[in-house]
């Protein structure tokens, strides 16, 4: 029987500079929104603190992204896989920072399923989530993405941004369950060809991934260590 899956983004609040290098190296960054998208359900739910109009604030409360982690502990109650893409190397890192409850995110962190990290632990290196969603023929609006979503709000595109996180949500949706039933994730390279990394077992939480057996990164000049998605505890 297919995994009831709860996939969640977050979007920042710091305006970054052009070429701003790693986004760890701006922290804190701070959360203008989120949004869940549940594989059983037909729309994403959107989460932002509000002003005393009752318009969006410039960035999430303490107390709202306190709130979105008891959010996603209940799901997990309820049955649901929590999955992202690089969550355990970034959403989670944010959450954890802006609500300071470490050891939560930490917990769930570990419980959920990274498809980047899992993807990682089984070949040495990322691919991005529009690698992968372009591959079965979906893919992110050319217009918006992470780099201006924090300038866009500040601007009052409030829903522009609203809209980007439900989709990013929706497209991890898309090809979490696409590779589970293919047992395969699929993605395209930098050369513009198809390539696959097989999933024979379906999709590992974090805890499973990282008992894979470390890959074979002779042939890279500077690879990562798995250590790299779980600097933040």
């Amino acid at each position: 029987m297919p995994r009831k899956y709860l996939a969640f983004d977050i979007e920042t609040a710091k305006i970054l500079p052009e070429n701003f290098g790693d986004l760890h190296d701006h922290r804190p960054l701070g959360i203008t929104c989120m949004a869940t998208w549940c594989s059983d359900e037909p729309s994403a739910v959107t989460f932002y603190s509000k002003k005393a109009d009752g318009t969006p604030a410039p960035q999430m409360t303490k107390a709202d992204v306190a709130a979105f982690v008891e959010h996603l502990k209940t799901k997990l109650q309820e049955g649901y896989t929590l999955i992202t893409h690089n969550g355990l190397g970034f959403d989670f890192v944010i959450v954890a920072e802006e609500c300071g409850q470490v050891d939560a995110c930490r917990e769930l962190a570990m419980s959920h399923v990274d498809m980047m990290y899992h993807f990682f632990c089984g070949k040495g290196f990322p691919i991005k989530l529009n690698a992968a969603a372009k591959a079965i023929g979906v893919s992110k609006p050319a217009n918006v993405d992470g780099s201006v979503a924090p300038k866009l709000w500040k601007e009052g595109e409030c829903q522009t941004v609203l809209d980007y996180v439900a989709q990013d949500c929706r497209l991890t949706l898309d090809v979490a369950e696409a590779s589970e039933k293919a047992k395969r994730v699929s993605w395209i390279t930098g050369r513009g060809t198809t390539s696959h990394f097989e999933l024979p077992g379906g999709w590992l939480t974090v805890q499973e991934a990282s008992k894979l057996p470390l890959p074979d990164t002779s042939w890279m000049d500077k690879p990562w260590p798995r250590s790299k998605f779980m600097e933040w505890w």
